[in-house]
């Protein structure tokens, strides 16, 4: 059985993402990871009636593309886990109607990629289930009406905001089956607030959240950046990605080249997205198109993955209530079955 070190659980299961999948946006589709997709779309309706519709078509269609990569069908899977930005989880619930498995939704903000993985891991090593499904979601349009302005308006953008990212991304997890690769360690995060209260500055939110959290699996695992082949946050964006390093380099960090985020990768400088990505999907498509297949390739050895969230409303941010963060760690490494 896996045992727990500080805020760190130790899998002795060999818990192994054996297939994982990718659906982007139109503007994602022509950013730095363009070509590397599973399946893009040319609008942000896809076919649909509204945009909110159109994500639930991405998150159920990324679990559909996930299952059927790895030869299963979805009753074979003992639980869906995952979620969205949008209230009550619209997106994936209304995506989970229509797949038959036992759904879990999961909030996270953006974090919900690593908040699903870290509680798939923890199904699989209980025994609870042999195999399962994360995703997590999330849709520019549906994210600017629900947590800013009403895109006809065409409201300008502050130099320190991000872009939320068009897409879905899913990954199996089993504990029958393995492809060389594992989660070997989870690390929960704690809420951190450092009083930060400008929506349109999440990064600087969220980084104080994924420092907290790098420094516990450092702690609780006697490692450091050196013992990882990259470490990629989730949407930090650049400004985040760098206040991050700083707070990390007075705590003794030395190589800051380990460093990486998902949301200050994934555009191209030519598509004016400031700070870069953000939303659930940010991370989720990143772990499916680049870094889930540079681990099963060979490419690295171990990683470490940090989505982050910012845990506001419409709301709180009205009130004026400062901006939680969280971030919670997933380690994965190339090695075989004990």
């Amino acid at each position: 059985m896996g045992y727990r070190n500080g805020q760190t659980l130790f899998m002795e299961k060999y818990v192994a993402p054996i297939a994982a999948s990718s659906i982007a946006g139109p503007t994602e589709a022509r950013g730095a990871l363009r070509g590397l997709f599973d399946v893009t779309i040319d609008d942000d309706l896809w076919d649909q009636n509204t945009w909110e519709q159109a994500e639930s078509k991405l998150f159920y269609e990324a679990v559909r593309k996930a299952v059927e990569k790895c030869g299963k069908t979805i009753e074979e899977m003992g639980f869906l886990l995952g979620g969205d930005l949008l209230n009550q989880l619209t997106a994936a619930t209304f995506a989970a109607r229509e797949i038959n498995t036992p759904f879990l939704g999961l909030y996270g903000a953006c974090s919900t990629m690593a908040e699903s993985l870290v509680v798939g891991s923890m199904i699989l090593e209980a025994g609870f289930s042999d195999q399962l499904v994360c995703c997590a979601s999330s849709h520019f349009s549906t994210a600017e009406r629900q947590f800013r302005f009403p895109l006809e308006m065409g409201a300008q953008k502050t130099p320190s905001q991000q872009r939320t990212a068009t897409g879905a991304g899913a990954t199996i997890l089993s504990t029958k089956e393995q492809k060389g690769v594992c989660i070997s360690h989870v690390t929960p995060g704690k809420v951190v607030d450092f009083g930060i209260a400008d929506a349109n500055n999440m990064g600087a939110a969220m980084a104080p959240a994924a420092f907290d959290t790098i420094a516990a699996h450092f702690r609780d695992t006697q490692t450091t950046e050196a013992d990882f082949d990259a470490i990629y946050t989730g949407d930090l964006g650049k400004l985040g990605l760098s206040m991050l390093c700083d707070m990390l380099a007075d705590e003794g960090a030395e190589d800051m080249t380990k460093f990486h985020d998902c949301g200050a990768e994934l555009y191209m400088p030519h598509q004016d997205t400031h700070m870069g990505a953000s939303g659930c999907g940010c991370s989720a498509i990143t772990l499916s198109a680049k870094l889930l297949p540079k681990l099963w390739g060979g490419d690295w050895q171990r990683i470490l993955f940090i989505p982050t969230g910012a845990l506001l409303s419409t709301t709180s941010s009205m009130q004026g209530n400062t901006i939680p963060g969280i971030a919670h760690a997933v380690r994965f490494e190339r090695r075989s079955p004990q």
